[in-house]
Formats: structure tokens, sequence, C-alpha cells
């Protein structure tokens, strides 16, 4: 168990972080991500101003429609990550946990009069079933098929009389979904799909925070004071993709002039040789020049690699460019690879 954003979390269940990695390729992994926040708008002029207030396009959403954005301040830089989901008559937009409270008053300061916005989190609850046998484990216990939500949508369903709101998204690159439902009701239903997934022979076991790092790194995925934060602006860290440019949001201005200018850096991945890469070690260019610094990087257990992300000057982001990642004082050869090194389940 560690701190984590206000929470006691843990980092790894018994079973141990690698083979917590693994069993959520293989089978499916429980993650008890109750620290994420959920903030919930309705009311007249909703819809245009969560349009405004995120950076991707989200007014062709239909109900029960999922999807990844950002938001930024004026500057353009990233103050979070979110998904949303357009729900009937609301929006559910899911948080980070250390940004749960900023990302509320920024919402709020922001809102005109008689847009209604909630702090939902205390009253909800989540967890994501994420691995290749979790939509076979939920359609177990539900009381309608999960199978049939395509992905990056969501529905209501019930488990044992529990309501549940159940999204086709996750953060770890396999399918599966995230639940979200009163916290009263957290224990039993963990219990329950931990005993349910047992008794019908379906491998599942509860994921810690170690394990759930390193398959969204494997993934891709950002994390947010890493990969983004409130330093780093979208075209940087590759997420234009992320930013209806055809559309007016909160930092678009800054973002253009980035896309114009051309970015100062660019987030790669690297394959390194010799040694364990971590946050902050620093990126040479092989005549012994800095070039970057690292903001992640670990083992990962899937492709049997020691990688790391890192923003580097553009000239270096070149898939197959060779570099040097500095460690413990003496330098390691290390190659710009194309992201992300494993390539989520649901993009095959």
């Amino acid at each position: 168990m560690a701190p984590f954003a206000g929470y006691d979390m843990p980092i790894s269940y018994p079973t141990g972080a690698v083979e917590e990695h693994l069993i959520t390729r293989r089978s499916v992994g429980l993650f008890d991500i109750d620290h994420m926040g959920q903030i919930e708008v309705s009311g007249p002029g909703a819809d245009e101003f969560v349009s405004r207030m995120v950076s991707a396009t989200v007014l062709d959403m239909k109900d029960w429609d999922a999807r990844y954005s950002l938001l930024l301040d004026d500057k353009g830089l990233v103050l979070d990550d979110l998904f949303i989901y357009k729900l009937p008559g609301r929006w559910w937009i899911v948080v980070n946990a250390s940004n749960r409270e900023a990302d509320y008053a920024w919402f709020t300061r922001h809102a005109p009069q008689g847009l209604k916005i909630e702090d939902k989190s205390d009253a909800t609850y989540m967890i994501a079933v994420q691995g290749p046998r979790a939509i076979e484990l939920m359609d177990l216990v539900a009381d309608r098929k999960v199978s049939e939500f395509p992905r990056f949508t969501a529905g209501e369903i019930k488990v044992e009389g529990i309501p549940i709101l159940f999204g086709r998204t996750g953060y770890t690159g396999e399918d599966g979904g995230e639940l979200f439902f009163p916290a009263e009701s957290a224990e039993r239903l963990w219990t329950l799909l931990l005993e349910r997934g047992e008794k019908a022979g379906i491998e599942t076991r509860p994921i810690g925070l170690a394990a759930r790092d390193s398959l969204r790194f494997e993934a891709g995925m950002p994390l947010h004071g890493h990969e983004i934060s409130p330093t780093i602006n979208p075209i940087e860290a590759g997420f234009k993709w992320a930013c209806g440019l055809e559309k007016d949001f909160v930092g678009k201005a800054a973002v253009e002039a980035v896309i114009a200018a051309g970015p100062a850096r660019k987030l790669v991945g690297l394959e390194v040789s010799g040694g364990v890469p971590r946050e902050g070690y620093e990126v040479l260019a092989e005549s012994g020049e800095k070039i970057g610094v690292c903001v992640a990087g670990m083992f990962c257990p899937t492709v049997k690699k020691y990688a790391a992300n890192a923003f580097v000057l553009p000239a270096f982001a070149k898939a197959g460019t060779k570099v040097q990642v500095l460690i413990h004082g003496k330098t390691k050869e290390a190659l710009v690879v194309k992201r992300p090194l494993y390539v989520p389940a649901y993009r095959r």
C-alpha cells in the first residue's frame, strides 16, 4: 500500500505486479479505481458548454457514446485528460483523482448561470474489469449482454440488483469496461466479480497500481503528471487527434500557434539496453549533447523490454534514431521506437 492522490492504494496484491500485468493480458484483471472523480453536467446549454470546455469534438456524440478528451487552460496546456460519456439529458465526465477538485472548480468558474455542475465522486464507486475475458465475465453476471455494447459506448445494467453504468472503455490496452455504481455496493460487487469469475473458470484477480501503470505504458496511454501535465501542450505530446480544431474550445488559439510554429519537443518511445530508465533521466544524442528527458520508464512484461517515454528535440524524434539514456551516471544505448509498444486489442 502507498499514498496516491490522497488515497491509500494497493501498489500490488500478493500475486505480484508482473503476474498481475500478465493476468490482465491473458484473462481478467479487477481494478479498484474509486480514486477517479466523476462530474455531471446538465441543464440548458450543457451541450455547448461541454463542447467549449473540452478539446475533443463532442456535439456529434449520440446518447451512450463515450470519448477521450483533454481539458486545457487558456495557454493550451493540459490541465487533465478526461473520458466523456453522453447520457440522456446529461454529461458524465471522468477526471483524474489528483485533479478532481481543480477540474470541478474550473468547470464551475466557466459555467453560465442556470447550468448544473455536480461532483458525484463521493457517492459513486468505480471498478474497471479489463482483459480478453472481461466481457465474457460481465455477460455472465449482468442482466443484459454488455458484449452488445460497441467499444467506446456505455449502457445501464444491473448485477444482482446493483444499478451500474457500464462504459466499454479502459486504461490497459485490453477490452473490458469501467463500472460506475453506488459506493455502498462496492465490497459486494468486488467480491461477487471475483467469486463468479472463479466459479466460471475465468482467471480473475485484483490488480494494483504498479501493473496498471505498466499496462497503460505499453499501450501508449498517458498518465497525468508524466506524458501530459500543465507544462505540456497536446501537440508535443502527440494529441492533436484529441483536439477538434473545427470548433472553438478553451486553449484553441494557443494550440493552433504551436501547430503553426512546430512543437519545441516531441514525445517519443525509447527501447533502452543495459538498464532501467526512470522519470527524470536525461536523454543524450550520440555526441553526448542533452536532447531531452524521460517522463516515464520501466520494464514492460508483455514485450519483455526496458522502455521509456521521453520528450526530445524534434530532430531526434524519428523512429530508428539512436540516442543514449543517462542511468546512474553511465550512458546506456537507446533507440527511438514507434509507440505504442503493445497495440491495444480493440485496434487490431
